[in-house]
């Protein structure tokens, strides 16, 4: 297992400092990370998106595998995990095909990121995240489901380019998404 990069930050928040912190999970945060990605299924649901993340995904045993291969990334806020996301190498098997559309590059080594989720109440989660991503790698791939408006809008707004749809091993499209950093 790699060593764990860890990113602190003090925010002001309201004129209270907050300090933001960004470490590799451990099998100890699995209970909080199902509590986190449950508040996201949630706020998918209210914001129209009803297909992604059903039937009990993310899964726990999801969630196992990316910390066994050192890809489980949680985000704390005062010491309270407040988000959760997978960053692993290449290759994504389901990124081998791309329709409609092609990857900005295909020859450089890229991370993929995948279960984004955090609290309704965390600010700034996207940012903080993206820019812990792009201090290990400048070549990051994101896909989303077609009804993931508030992630569509986060990949546009952070300078993420549309690349044409990829399918999931299940079969389920999604919409791909790379940027690399020069």
């Amino acid at each position: 297992m790699a060593v764990s990069t860890t990113f602190t930050a003090i925010f002001l928040k309201n004129t209270i400092y907050m300090t933001r912190t960004i470490r590799h999970a451990t099998a100890s945060d699995v209970d909080r990370i199902m509590q986190v990605l449950e508040a996201a299924k949630q706020v998918m649901r209210q914001s129209g998106n009803a297909l992604q993340w059903v039937n009990g995904y993310p899964t726990e045993e999801a969630v196992m595998h990316d910390i066994e291969h050192d890809g489980a990334i949680v985000i704390e806020d005062d010491g309270v995990i407040v988000a959760y996301f997978a960053m692993l190498p290449s290759p994504e098997p389901t990124y081998a095909k791309i329709y409609d559309g092609q990857w900005l590059d295909y020859t450089l080594p890229y991370h993929v990121v995948h279960r984004i989720g955090a609290v309704p109440t965390a600010r700034g989660i996207f940012k903080s995240l993206i820019d812990y991503c792009f201090s290990i790698d400048p070549n990051i791939r994101i896909d989303t489901h077609r009804d993931n408006k508030i992630m569509q809008h986060l990949l546009a707004k952070h300078g993420f380019q549309y690349c044409g749809i990829i399918y999931l091993a299940n079969g389920d499209e999604r919409l791909a998404y790379q940027q690399i950093k020069h």
